[in-house]
């Protein structure tokens, strides 16, 4: 669309950092509401109701399940390059995913009762892997394999169909690669539903991740505290931090990148130094109209592009600079950091490792990556010998009894020898 560039003063990055911000879609949350409402209490025909209505409306099914013969022959008929790909990206999440997932801890007190804390998968995970337009295997690797990871016994997928009344083709064929156990032809609000009460067929999962529009994002908002989420995220975003350490060309070409997530992605470079802006302006330039808005930002300073970061707290951000590592370590905003000039957020949508199901609009302040603690909750056993309830019970009676609760001094003083 544009490329537009503005001049930012020094100390201004609280307050031109919300002005990057997409407003939220008018109007979800009422049709949000009745589409879930709907689900709940048809199931089965109000999904393929809404499957007619917003996606496939020739879609002849009684219920949104695809057929498992469907997803082999998706897989069979991968190029070879690109199953290659799929089953490489996979490998490589995974890999990242079995680094990081949460395990037991154990305290023994000093007053002798101890308290493990296991790290215990949910039964079912649901991902929501975008359709319409494109195709995104990599969203549905990104959900399925650090749930595989968490030990999630089993892992739906929804996903649009298009007019055949499938979902795209490779989704299916990376569905089937990775041996999710259920694939549903259905978008929006209604496979959010879906997966979140339950149909006659596909049965309810314990959390819902994923990316998806504004009404998958409501949809998931509605449901959380039924079900678990990752979070509610909204457009993609990218800051990158540039010096002359950079080639204009590769940044320029990360900028486009990122507009191409549509026109409600901010795309934003971060520069002090005017050379560098320039360099990059002029490298858009020469590549043509952006397909969303590209925004580079004249900076007072490098302390003031840090701050615009930070203040930004951006989904994906791009450190680079001669000395991105030292930065780094001062960053506490970010969903994902990219470091160093080579450091391209492509190689996170795919193939680097890092999940690319990430916290935006903001919630880079408190939110995290998708990864196996997603699927995963922990749990205490506590175990409380004789001389611990003996050393205990003096306190939790005074604490009982200045919150009004007798009996649970009584249920204390029982098991004691005092």
């Amino acid at each position: 669309m544009s490329v537009r560039r503005i001049r930012m003063d020094a100390g201004g990055a609280e307050a031109l950092a919300p002005t990057f911000r997409a407003a939220a879609a008018d109007g979800p949350a009422e049709a949000v509401a009745e589409s879930l409402a709907d689900v709940r209490a048809r199931g089965d025909a109000a999904v393929v109701d809404a499957i007619r209505r917003f996606d496939a409306p020739g879609f002849g099914g009684a219920s949104p399940v695809v057929d498992p013969e469907e997803m082999r022959a998706a897989a069979d008929g991968l190029e070879p390059a690109l199953r290659d790909a799929i089953a490489f990206a996979a490998d490589q999440v995974r890999l990242v995913a079995e680094a990081s997932r949460p395990g037991d801890s154990e305290a023994v007190l000093p007053s002798g009762q101890s308290v493990r804390v296991r790290a215990v998968p949910v039964a079912a995970a649901g991902v929501y892997a975008p359709g319409g337009r494109a195709a995104y295997p990599s969203s549905l690797i990104m959900g399925v394999v650090p749930a595989q990871v968490a030990g999630v016994e089993r892992i739906v997928v929804a996903s649009p169909p298009g007019e055949d009344g499938l979902p795209n083709r490779v989704v299916l064929a990376a569905a089937e690669m990775l041996g999710v156990d259920q694939v549903i032809a259905a978008g929006g609000a209604a496979a959010i539903g879906a997966m979140a009460f339950g149909t006659e067929t596909v049965e309810p999962v314990d959390v819902i991740t994923g990316p998806g529009n504004p009404w998958v994002q409501e949809a998931k908002r509605q449901v959380f505290g039924l079900v678990g989420i990752d979070s509610v995220a909204g457009p993609s975003e990218l800051v990158v931090l540039a010096d002359d350490s950079a080639d204009p060309a590769a940044i320029a070409a990360d900028l486009l990148a990122q507009a191409e997530h549509g026109p409600d992605s901010p795309s934003i470079l971060a520069a002090w130094d005017p050379g560098v802006a320039d360099g990059v302006e002029t490298a858009l330039a020469e590549a043509g109209a952006p397909v969303g808005t590209i925004t580079i930002v004249d900076c007072a300073s490098r302390d003031d592009a840090i701050a615009l970061a930070e203040a930004f707290a951006p989904e994906h951000l791009q450190i680079a600079l001669a000395d991105a590592e030292d930065v780094a370590r001062g960053i506490r905003r970010a969903g994902c950091v990219f470091l160093g000039p080579l450091g391209a957020t492509a190689f996170g949508d795919y193939v680097a490792g890092s999940n690319h199901i990430l916290p935006t609009g903001g919630a880079a302040r408190h939110a995290s990556a998708v990864g196996p603690a997603t699927y995963m909750r922990r749990m205490s056993l506590v175990d409380i010998p004789q001389e611990a309830v003996d050393a205990l019970t003096p306190h939790l009676a005074a604490l009982a009894d200045a919150e009004g609760f007798p009996e649970h001094r009584r249920s204390a003083e029982i098991r004691s020898r005092r």
